[in-house]
């Protein structure tokens, strides 16, 4: 009598025939891969857990990359929101200003460069192609970053740079995990072209891989007589192409090479035409409002007067009093000294201009609150180092990196995270209407 055998209930294989052992029922149906379909409990797998931290990097750095192009004061030295600006200020913080005054001659085209490797970064994280690059290179841009413009934030965390330099880790780690990236549809068609099959990532319980390739105990696999472990004898972790510690590049990995590279050269070509977009599209329109807005100018500073008499005593620059002191007062007299940083009339009523201190090369704010009332502050925000600008609508002097916000009669801290205010100085209006400054 034929001993009758019960059928072991088992996962069923994609691609395999679905009929088997039961008759032709019909032509075999061929299931199709689609690169963007979730697998099992697809949250345990790194490429769909990370996903929305891949979405919101890549879409923050093509933003930041195309904003800077977008906006003609980036490159504008006069504006306070300029990359000559931001490096000025960064040597006075930076632990690396002996570098970076050497740089300052070149700050367009390092202006150029941060954009661009912004926006390349953020399209490899989008796309998920050659995300791990992409990664690395948002961990240099952070990294610099950090180092820049950031490094004495406090608390540390206030500081964005250096939360992403740690949010690109996992991306540098675990890629795009072959989730909605170009790097999976790359792979997928090389698997076909070679067919090797898709390479599908299916979670499977390491409890089944214990009982199918036996128990690991000591190094020793219980399976085999307590011989080594040896990952080429197990159906599961097993490489048809070779061990994986010992295979080096194949065919596979150079036709995979040649198709990222060309997918990188298109996308290239794709954010080069959004990047000249975006510059195009900036200057037909104006671009962003320097922070100095509401009828913001541009003094000139030209050499120092000659007329007699003294000058008021300013507070010294980087002052570390907790308030700002109030705000210098100026004055008409016939005859005053100081430095000429332009013309009264170059500041509206109600508005700022900017100048440098003549007394330590910083960027400087005067500001016409009423009429023939002037104060001047140094505008180097005390939190970071970032070049602030007056906000004529809010009537707020404001730092743009990180929201500080003083009183622009005193140059008080309204609004942390700055700790202390901004260091005043001394300006006067001479006999000729020349706006004059202490140095």
């Amino acid at each position: 009598m034929a001993q009758r055998t019960r059928p072991v209930a088992s996962d069923r294989v994609p691609g395999h025939a679905q009929g088997a052992g039961r008759g032709k029922t019909g032509p075999r149906r061929r299931r199709r891969t689609r690169f963007d379909a979730p697998p099992p409990r697809p949250f345990a797998l790194s490429g769909w857990a990370l996903l929305p931290l891949r979405a919101f990097l890549g879409f923050t750095f093509c933003f930041a990359g195309l904003q800077k192009l977008a906006n003609p004061n980036f490159f504008d030295a006069n504006s306070p929101s300029s990359i000559q600006a931001q490096l000025i200020a960064a040597t006075r913080i930076s632990p690396l200003h002996p570098l970076l005054g050497h740089l300052l001659r070149f700050a367009v085209p390092i202006g150029v460069v941060i954009a661009l490797a912004e926006l390349a970064v953020g399209l490899g994280a989008l796309l998920g192609l050659w995300t791990r690059v992409a990664a690395a290179g948002g961990m240099v841009l952070s990294l610099t970053l950090f180092l820049t413009v950031s490094f004495h934030s406090s608390p540390y965390y206030t500081g964005a740079d250096i939360v992403f330099l740690f949010a690109w880790i996992p991306l540098l780690l675990a890629g795009s995990g072959g989730v909605l990236s170009l790097d999976a549809v790359i792979a997928a068609r090389v698997a076909a072209e070679n067919s090797s099959g898709p390479p599908v990532l299916v979670p499977i319980r390491f409890e089944l891989v214990q009982q199918v390739c036996g128990n690991y105990e000591a190094d020793t696999c219980a399976a085999r007589g307590g011989q080594p472990c040896d990952v080429r004898r197990c159906p599961f972790l097993v490489d048809e192409r070779g061990s994986v510690v010992e295979r080096g590049p194949d065919a596979v990995d150079r036709r995979t090479l040649v198709l990222g590279g060309t997918a990188v050269a298109a996308s290239a070509v794709i954010g080069a035409v959004a990047a000249g977009a975006a510059a195009g599209i900036g200057r037909a329109v104006g671009g962003a409002p320097s922070p100095g807005g509401g009828g913001t100018s541009a003094l000139s500073p030209t050499g120092p007067s000659a007329g007699a008499g003294t000058t008021s005593t300013s507070a010294p620059a980087g002052a570390t009093t907790t308030t700002a002191p109030a705000a210098a007062s100026t004055t008409t007299a016939p005859s005053v000294a100081g430095t000429r940083i332009g013309l009264a009339s170059q500041v509206p009523v109600g508005g700022a201009a900017t100048f440098t201190d003549p007394a330590t090369g910083d960027p400087g704010l005067v500001l016409q609150l009423t009429k023939d009332q002037f104060v001047a502050y140094d505008a180097v925000c005390p939190h970071a180092g970032c070049t602030v600008g007056y906000s004529a609508g809010a009537k707020l002097i404001v730092c743009p990196c990180h929201g500080s916000e003083f009183d622009p009669t005193t140059g008080a801290v309204v609004n942390p995270p700055a700790q202390r205010g901004l260091t005043p100085i001394h300006v006067a209006v001479g006999a000729d209407g020349s706006l004059l400054a202490d140095g």
